[in-house]
């Protein structure tokens, strides 16, 4: 009777985000898509929790609050980026902020997201097998080395390092990715298609973790 909650345990405890509206983006694709991957049931099984976050730059630098608070093994976070052609797994987020205002209408006063923190910190999954999985799926993707100057770079930057500073309950890596995808288009990139190349990338995201746990 007790084999079920052991088993649940084991399973791993995964965060998905999307972001919400902001100045030109009435509507962000990143919170469908975020909600759509956390309703499927990953093979192998996963703890999903999918947060919708307000694309606020106050937001941002309380995610780490929200990491401790949740406790994920793996980090998916999905921004948009409207004028790319392609899904971006992006390798870096870096300590730098731009001056377009948030959904609040707020505008960094600084350049930087943290003083006297690194210039840019790398992500926390191996990068290659996750773009071998988006183009398996046929969906054209790319790794990216900026992450832009905005709210979607600040949360990786933070994500980033909030997974190399820690380990896993059971010794492992932590894993976090932020993915930005290209504005949806019938005729380009559809949802549905976008949609399939995430389910492909986290997937890939999962047999990392399950390969980690069989080293850790």
């Amino acid at each position: 009777m007790r084999a079920g909650p052991a088993k649940a345990s084991a399973l791993p405890r995964l965060l998905i985000t999307g972001f919400g509206h902001f100045p030109g983006m009435p509507a962000n694709p990143s919170a469908q898509l975020a909600r759509q991957l956390a309703r499927r049931r990953p093979a192998g099984g996963a703890r999903t929790e999918e947060r919708l976050l307000a694309t606020r730059w106050d937001e941002a630098a309380g995610f780490p609050a929200l990491l401790a608070q949740t406790q994920p093994d793996i980090v998916l976070m999905l921004g948009v980026a409207a004028r790319r052609r392609r899904v971006s797994i992006e390798i870096v987020g870096r300590n730098a902020t731009g001056a377009f205002p948030d959904a609040a209408g707020y505008r960094p006063a600084s350049g930087v997201l943290e003083p006297g923190a690194p210039a840019q910190r790398a992500l926390a999954a191996r990068p290659a097998p996750l773009l071998a999985a988006l183009r398996a799926a046929g969906v054209p993707a790319h790794l990216s080395r900026h992450a832009g100057r905005y709210v979607c770079n600040a949360l990786a930057f933070r994500a980033y390092g909030w997974a190399r500073a820690g380990r896993r309950t059971d010794g492992g890596p932590r894993l976090a990715v932020l993915v930005h995808v290209p504005l949806p288009r019938p005729g380009r990139l559809a949802l549905p298609q976008l949609a399939r190349g995430l389910e492909a990338l986290l997937a890939a995201l999962l047999a990392q973790f399950r390969q980690s746990r069989l080293r850790a």
